[in-house]
């Protein structure tokens, strides 16, 4: 909502499976709550992803513990149950329309990576997704370059909708730590203690397929 000055609320939309959520997970998520000027940051659980069909997800009950525990009581950070209360697919044009009826007197600036950003051609209605956000915040890491040319052709203007975040370099991913979970290797350090303890506590991920 718009504050006592008029000052339109800034909303960062961080969407993901977040199985497990991480540390690589909180500090992009600072990164672009500091870099834009966010007021907020949305963290939006995806229950089923339409990219993720036919692969094992925890189930949603325990990823939202996982979620709520890991932004702890971060004034910064909060739960949206945009996706989850309502049935799948779980498109994030869709995610993005509800958001806008929620949030009417917000600016939503949906969080993604470089990848995801070459990628936009091949997401579910591109056009009208991009349309749907007002700004996009896109995670740079060290060195890496993202050619926009190509961008811009088929989706004019879209340069001028698009805040870089200078991201730190973190070899850290939710794959990853299924993986060492399995192995029975050390991951400890990867996760805010309190979802340690929740992976711990629901046997989460042991003996996955490689």
């Amino acid at each position: 909502m718009a504050g006592l000055s008029g000052k339109r609320e800034r909303l960062g939309i961080f969407g993901g499976t977040f199985d497990p959520p991480h540390v690589g997970h909180l500090i992009l998520a600072m990164e672009a709550y500091a870099e834009l000027k966010l007021d907020r940051v949305l963290w939006v659980l995806a229950p089923n992803p339409p990219h993720k069909v036919g692969k094992k997800i925890s189930p949603v009950e325990i990823r939202i513990e996982m979620v709520l525990a890991a932004i702890d009581d971060d004034e910064k950070f909060e739960l949206s149950r945009v996706d989850i209360d309502r049935p799948g697919p779980h498109y994030v044009l869709d995610t993005m329309r509800l958001l806008r009826q929620q949030r009417p007197q917000a600016d939503l600036i949906f969080l993604m990576g470089g990848d995801s950003l070459h990628d936009l051609p091949c997401w579910h209605e591109p056009d009208l997704f991009i349309q749907a956000c007002d700004r996009l915040g896109v995670m740079r890491r060290p060195g890496e370059t993202i050619c926009m040319r190509e961008l811009e052709e088929r989706f004019p203007g879209l340069t001028a909708r698009v805040d870089f975040i200078e991201a730190p370099l973190l070899e850290i991913s939710s794959n990853q730590i299924r993986s060492l979970v399995s192995a029975n290797k050390p991951f400890r350090y990867y996760l805010p203690i309190d979802v340690y303890q929740i992976v711990r506590k629901q046997k989460l991920y042991l003996n996955e397929p490689e």
